[in-house]
């Protein structure tokens, strides 16, 4: 059979223009469908307007920190921003970033449709466009069709006083009192921008412990230096039962286990920040038997190919938020790495340990691998004993240059063979840290290997270097 084309991919966010990209180096004739900005998620709404966010509010607040400034010999009389050239300056990153992304897909050859694309069946697409609907054929397809804000039961919507982190990137206002959602990565960010910026903040968590997603070390320390030090309320174990926009924004607080009312907050705007769902609706998914679980995401095994009873479809892979596995920007270009290596014959499977992540708050916080508990969990399981080693920046000599000496690096492993299950560091630069320790364990190799390393003097690499010394 003749195909148009070799391969069509579904999404042209990060996960999607990744598999494009290798697909052309692998001689692949591909084709890539977008319905709506090409970039997806991560360069319109997500990493790249939030990390503009978060350079900008960062400079004003270094600049505001008086006493770490005059601590180095440095005065600054006073600190002002303009929130419309921040917002700006997010805006026009997005533009450049969509814009090259655009370019090296047109350069390569890569066949940009746009429109909606759904399965019409084995090995079809249909592609919903302006002018009409078309269906073309491919010899294999990827599903790379990202996700949505998830917003509860009970909040309603406006897009300005009450809004998700779609519309929070355009910065539009700094509300005087703003009240945040949830206090994983999203939510961590943004009360970093607008603490940075002068709002006062109110973050209201539903799980009893703030910032569950991290290892909770790590989580304890990120209270005492980003929560506490600033001008920010929390609530845990406590329900946003129903949230009204206006002027003022009416939050109906609740007991999370009782789900009876126990306040009445009144605000100047809210941030929904309760995570994503996958974008899989209308899909056309059913035109091959294939079915969601109850939450929207696409079975896959780790060659990225779709499930249906466990096993895989033939011809069709899906890569990125739509799967669940690692709703990350970098995971997914990952993922669509391997769905096109093993298309191609070369069987590949995603190693998500070695996958790192990385909250971009002041300062930072990354990991990669498994959070302590989930080590020793496994350690029971398995039978084998997990130790940590921990170094602090206070003792490193290039943090203490810099007057940033708050943080740490934790490294979890196996006492018996050395394998290094995990490294959580919170401190300056950890988003770049972390990838020494990602590699590390993507090569597999033992804490009793890392430790014989070298590393450059005076660098923050040697806080991961004194934290490997420390398990030999």
């Amino acid at each position: 059979m003749d195909f148009d084309y070799d391969l069509a991919i579904v999404g042209a966010g990060v996960g999607g223009h990744g598999a494009a990209l290798h697909a052309v180096k692998c001689g692949l004739k591909t084709a890539i469908i977008e319905a709506g900005d090409m970039g997806g998620t991560c360069v319109n709404r997500g990493c790249i307007p939030s990390k503009a966010l978060l350079a900008a509010s960062g400079r004003v607040r270094e600049l505001s920190d008086r006493k770490h400034l005059n601590a180095m010999g440095v005065r600054v009389d006073g600190v002002s921003y303009d929130r419309a050239a921040i917002s700006n300056h997010a805006t026009n990153l997005v533009e450049k970033i969509r814009g090259d992304l655009t370019n090296s897909l047109k350069r390569l050859g890569v066949e940009t449709i746009r429109g909606w694309g759904k399965i019409a069946g084995a090995q079809k697409v249909s592609v919903r466009t302006d002018s009409g609907e078309k269906t073309i054929t491919a010899r294999e397809i990827i599903l790379s069709t990202g996700s949505i804000p998830f917003v509860p039961p009970g909040i309603e919507l406006d897009g300005k006083t009450v809004f998700t982190s779609d519309d929070a990137v355009r910065l539009d206002s700094v509300p005087d009192w703003i009240a945040i959602i949830g206090s994983g990565y999203i939510g961590l960010e943004f009360s970093d921008v607008y603490s940075a910026l002068g709002a006062e903040i109110t973050v209201i968590e539903a799980l009893d412990v703030l910032m569950p997603g991290f290892d909770p070390e790590i989580a304890k320390m990120a209270e005492r230096i980003l929560i506490s030090p600033r001008d920010i309320e929390t609530y845990t174990g406590t329900l946003a039962k129903k949230i009204t926009p206006g002027s003022p924004v009416v939050i109906e607080l609740a007991d999370m286990k009782t789900k009876e009312t126990i306040e009445v907050l009144e605000v100047d705007a809210c941030l929904v920040a309760t995570g994503r769902i996958p974008a899989t609706k209308d899909l056309g998914l059913e035109t091959v038997g294939l079915e969601t679980d109850r939450r929207g995401f696409i079975a896959v095994n780790d060659k990225m190919q779709v499930l249906i009873d466990g096993k895989p479809v033939p011809h069709l892979w899906a890569i990125g938020d739509a799967t669940g596995k690692m709703m990350l920007a970098h995971a997914a270009s990952a993922q669509g790495v391997v769905a096109v290596e093993n298309m191609c014959g070369r069987e590949k499977e995603i190693d998500y340990r070695s996958i790192p992540a990385a909250a971009f708050t002041h300062p930072e916080i990354a990991y990669v691998g498994l959070t302590e508990p989930a080590a020793r969990e496994l350690g029971q399981n398995e039978g084998f004993e997990v130790k940590t080693a921990k170094t602090y920046f206070k003792g490193n000599s290039k943090a203490l240059a810099e007057g940033e000496t708050e943080g740490l690096a934790k490294v979890i492993y196996r006492q018996d063979t050395g394998e290094l299950l995990g490294v959580h560091i919170m401190g300056l630069h950890a988003s770049d840290l972390i990838q020494e320790a990602a590699n590390a364990i993507a090569s597999r190799q033992p804490v009793q290997s890392l430790a014989f390393n070298v590393h450059t003097h005076p660098t923050l690499s040697e806080v991961l270097d004194e934290a490997y010394k420390r398990t030999v």
